[in-house]
């Protein structure tokens, strides 16, 4: 009886680990990756026939947040500090390559490699401005307070909800670059925000000290859920062509 009762238990936590195992392989599949009508391909969401990338640019309204390391578990990279902002507008969905060039191939993916200056001057055309820091944050927060880890809520960053670690794991490997965008719908913030986490990095107008540029929520090649946070930041040169920074402009309200 008592070999018997050992082995029933050893029989029910092995089909427990499978159901969890299960789970976390089901968060990194392809099939999982990409939202409802995208199909993957590889390590990118392929869009469906006819899609377009809306020109939607969502209001964000004046602010003020309290943020701190308690907040964010953001491990000492956070001071503790109040964020007041105006209000403004934002676009949903992150700039595409076909949106600065119309002979682009690949149109819907994320535009990449954009140095700030040009991005600057991209979204000046458009009668925008790249946002500073401080918007980006109220924007892919959607102003909640106290503020969350990421766009879509406290947990949860899985291969689903955006397109990171495509590179080398955990979401796909050998990646080139960033995905379509729009193609991980679950990741949205309350607002609306497509891809604030995840897919390309967006420049911010803020320069910490001289020769540095920000970029914020992470990107198609972040290996960690961390790099995703929406307190993070990348800290490259202004002039980098580097791939894993794209953008997406601010407006007046």
């Amino acid at each position: 009886m008592r070999e018997r009762l050992i082995a029933a238990a050893i029989v029910v936590v092995a089909i427990a680990t499978a159901v969890v195992l299960g789970e976390m392989r089901r968060g990194s599949t392809e099939g999982a990756r990409c939202g409802p009508g995208f199909v993957a391909n590889g390590t990118r969401c392929t869009p469906p026939a006819g899609f377009t990338v809306p020109d939607t640019r969502v209001l964000i309204p004046a602010a003020s947040i309290a943020v701190g390391p308690s907040d964010w578990e953001a491990q000492g990279q956070v001071d503790t500090r109040v964020i007041r902002v105006d209000a403004f507008r934002i676009d949903a969905f992150e700039v595409t390559r076909g949106a600065m060039d119309p002979h682009a191939t690949d149109p819907f993916r994320a535009a990449s490699g954009v140095p700030r200056d040009e991005a600057a001057a991209f979204c000046a055309s458009r009668g925008g401005r790249l946002p500073t820091e401080d918007e980006w944050i109220v924007a892919a927060d959607s102003a909640m307070n106290p503020p969350r880890r990421y766009p879509w809520g406290d947990t949860g960053a899985v291969c689903r909800r955006a397109a990171w670690g495509l590179e080398s794991g955990p979401c796909a490997s050998a990646a080139d670059g960033p995905d379509t965008v729009g193609a991980h719908p679950d990741g949205a913030s309350p607002l609306g925000l497509q891809d604030m986490a995840g897919n390309v990095a967006e420049w911010v107008s803020d320069e910490p000290r001289p020769g540095v540029g920000v970029a914020k929520g992470g990107s198609w090649r972040s290996p960690l859920a961390a790099e995703l946070r929406v307190w993070a930041r990348l800290e490259v040169p202004p002039d980098a062509h580097d791939a894993r920074v794209g953008l997406r402009c601010a407006y007046p309200p």
